[in-house]
C-alpha cells in the first residue's frame, strides 16, 4: 500500500499500531492522565476490494462509519490521510453500503474486535483485542485545527517514550492485512 495520491487531505493521522500483552498498564497510565474514556465499541470492520488504499465499513456500537484511507506501510508512526462518513450506531444506512459495496466491489476481509477508545488532547487511543490476532494499543494523533505533520508525529513519538514501546511490538500491517 503506500501513499499512492499525495493529494488526499481531506484528513490527515499520525498513526501508530504495536502489540501489547499489557493493555492494563496502558490503561492505568491513560486513567492516570485524566484521558477522556469514551466507551467499550465492539467493532465489525468489512473491507472492499479497491484498486489503492483500504475502503472499510465500521459497524460498532459507539463508531460507526465509512472510511477510505491510504496509509504508509511502516512500522512505527504512519501517516494516514482519509475521508470519512460518520453515521450513529444502528444507522440502517450502514447495512445498505455493505450490501451496495459487497455488490460492486467485493468483500476483501472482515476483522472483529473489542476495542476501549480514549482521547488526550487531539490524541486517540485504542486498546484493542482482535479475533485471531491478539491485543494490541494503537495512538492516533489527528491533525485537528491544522495542528501540522511534524507536531502530530513529535506527539506519537512522545507517547511511544512514555508506554516504553520497543521496536519489535510495532506493527506495520492494518488487521486486515495480519489476518490475509
Amino acid at each position: 500500500m503506500g501513499m499512492t495520491n499525495g493529494n488526499f487531505r481531506d484528513g490527515l493521522n499520525i498513526e501508530i499500531k504495536a502489540r501489547s500483552d499489557d493493555l492494563a498498564s496502558i490503561r492505568r497510565y491513560l486513567n492516570e492522565h485524566d484521558a477522556e474514556f469514551i466507551g467499550l465499541d465492539y467493532q465489525k470492520d468489512i473491507y472492499f476490494k479497491v484498486s489503492y488504499g483500504r475502503l472499510k465499513i465500521r459497524n460498532g456500537n459507539v463508531e460507526s462509519c465509512v472510511v477510505f484511507y491510504d496509509r504508509e506501510t511502516i512500522a512505527g508512526p504512519k501517516k494516514c490521510c482519509y475521508k470519512i462518513i460518520h453515521f450513529e450506531p444502528g444507522d440502517p444506512v450502514i447495512t445498505q453500503f455493505i450490501e451496495l459495496f459487497s455488490v460492486s466491489l467485493g468483500i476483501l476481509c472482515t476483522v472483529i474486535k473489542k476495542r476501549e477508545i480514549y482521547f488526550i488532547d487531539n490524541v486517540k487511543f485504542h486498546l484493542d483485542e482482535v479475533d485471531g490476532l491478539g491485543t494490541f494499543f494503537e495512538i492516533e494523533a489527528i491533525n485537528s485545527e491544522g495542528i501540522g505533520e511534524a507536531k502530530l508525529r513529535k506527539q506519537c513519538k512522545m507517547y511511544l517514550n512514555q508506554f516504553e514501546i520497543i521496536p519489535e511490538q510495532l506493527v506495520k500491517a492494518s488487521y486486515c492485512d495480519m489476518l490475509l
